[in-house]
C-alpha cells in the first residue's frame, strides 16, 4: 500500500485522485484544495480518504504528493512541501509548463526530489465534478524528472502512471516546453483570437453566432477553457509560444499573399497537405486527438422523432454520451448527433438504426 498526496482537486488532481482509487483499492489518498465544497465532494463519494489544509503536516506520510493546482500555486506549495519530505517520497506535478518549476525545484535543492509530469488530457471543462477516472486513460503523460532522480525511482513512477492506464513518455522540461507550445498552447491562442474576431466582426443581429457551423465550433471548443491557467501559462511559456507565433504568423501572412495572388497550386498544396498529415495522427488509439464515436441520423421535424431513437437505443441497454441537434449541415450531414462512449456502442447503435430504416452518416 502506498499514500498518496494531491494539492489541488480540479479537473486533473480530482480524475487522478479517481483513477488512484479505482486502480489501487488500497492506497491511502490525503488531499488539499482550494474549493472546501470540492474537497467535502471527493470525501463524501470515497474519492479521498483525509481532507487535509493547505500544506498539512501529514502530507510527510506521502509516497508521493501531486502537485494539481495552476502553475503559480504549485510553485508556492514547493518550498513548504519540500520542507515536510521524508526519504523516498517524490514531488510530482501536472503543470502545462516545465522549464519554470524545475527552476524552482533546483533553487531549493529539490531536484532529487521531483519527477515532472503533465497528462496530455483534459476537457474544456473544469473543477471536480467534471472530473473522470478515464480521463488520463490512453494519454500521453508526458516525464521530466529532475537531474538527480535515481533510475530506480523514475521506473517506478512510471509503473505507477502506467497502473493508472496512461502512457509515459520520459522528456527533458526545454522538450516539452516546446512541443506544448506548438501542439496544445498556440491552439488555445488561435481558439481564442478567433472567437474574439468573430465577436466583434458580428451584426448586431448576431447572424454570425447563430449560424456557426460544425467547424467553427470543433476549433473553438477550447476556448471555453480556465482564463487563469491559460494566462499563467502564456506567462510561463513566454519564449516558446512567442517563437510559435511568429512562426504561425508568418504562414498566415504567405496564405494571403497568396489567396491575393490567385495561386490555386499553393492553396491546394496546403489544404492537401494538411489533410494528409491530420489524417495520419492516430486517433483510434492512443494519440494526442481523442477519437469519438459519432453518428448523424437524418430526422424528419415531427414530434417524437428524437425520443423514438434514444428509446431504440436505450432498449437495447446502449449508453449515449452527449446528443445534439445540428442546425448547420456545413460539415455535418445528419440533423441530430449522436456521440457514444465506445465503437462498440456505436456499432451496435448502427445495426439497430439501420434495421429501422434511418439514413446515418457516420464521421
Amino acid at each position: 500500500m502506498k499514500t498518496i498526496g494531491i494539492v489541488g482537486l480540479g479537473l486533473i488532481g480530482g480524475s487522478i485522485a479517481r483513477a488512484v482509487r479505482r486502480t489501487h483499492p488500497d492506497y491511502y489518498i490525503l488531499a488539499s484544495t482550494r474549493s472546501e465544497d470540492a474537497l467535502a465532494a471527493a470525501q463524501k463519494a470515497g474519492v479521498i480518504d483525509t481532507a487535509c489544509v493547505e500544506d498539512d503536516p501529514r502530507f510527510a506520510t506521502c509516497d508521493y504528493i501531486f502537485l494539481c493546482a495552476p502553475v503559480e500555486y504549485n510553485l508556492l506549495h514547493l518550498e513548504a512541501l519540500g520542507r515536510l519530505l521524508r526519504p523516498g517520497c517524490y514531488l510530482t506535478d501536472v503543470g502545462s509548463v516545465k522549464s519554470v518549476i524545475h527552476r524552482r525545484v533546483n533553487e531549493l535543492g529539490l531536484s532529487g526530489s521531483f519527477i515532472g509530469g503533465h497528462p496530455m488530457a483534459g476537457s474544456e471543462k473544469t473543477g471536480f465534478e467534471n472530473s473522470s477516472d478515464r480521463l488520463i486513460e490512453n494519454a500521453y503523460y508526458i516525464l521530466t524528472p529532475g537531474d538527480e532522480v535515481p533510475l530506480s525511482a523514475v521506473s517506478d513512477f512510471t509503473d505507477l502512471i502506467s497502473s493508472l492506464g496512461a502512457i509515459p513518455l520520459v522528456l527533458s522540461c526545454e522538450e516539452h516546453d516546446y512541443i506544448t507550445a506548438g501542439i496544445s498552447h498556440l491552439p488555445h491562442l488561435i481558439a481564442s483570437s478567433l472567437v474574439n474576431m468573430v465577436k466583434e466582426l458580428d451584426s448586431p443581429e448576431q447572424y454570425m453566432k447563430m449560424v456557426a457551423a460544425g467547424g467553427f465550433r470543433d476549433i473553438t471548443r477550447i476556448a471555453s477553457s480556465s482564463p487563469e491557467m491559460w494566462q499563467q501559462i502564456c506567462r510561463e511559456n513566454q519564449k516558446n509560444i512567442s517563437a510559435v507565433l511568429d512562426e504561425y504568423i508568418r504562414r498566415l501572412i504567405q496564405i494571403r499573399y497568396e489567396i491575393d495572388e490567385g495561386n490555386d497550386g499553393f492553396i491546394y498544396g496546403m489544404f492537401e497537405s494538411s489533410r494528409d498529415y491530420r489524417d495520419s495522427i492516430d486517433v483510434a488509439d492512443h494519440g494526442l486527438l481523442s477519437r469519438i464515436y459519432v453518428l448523424y441520423v437524418d430526422l424528419e421535424d415531427e414530434a417524437g422523432g428524437i425520443a423514438a431513437v434514444t428509446t431504440i437505443l436505450a432498449m437495447e441497454g446502449i449508453n449515449i454520451k452527449n446528443v445534439g441537434i445540428i442546425h448547420n449541415r456545413e460539415f455535418d450531414e445528419g440533423v441530430m448527433k449522436l456521440e457514444f462512449y465506445d465503437p462498440e456502442s456505436l456499432e451496435q447503435g448502427k445495426k439497430l438504426l439501420l434495421k429501422r430504416n434511418y439514413i446515418l452518416h457516420e464521421r
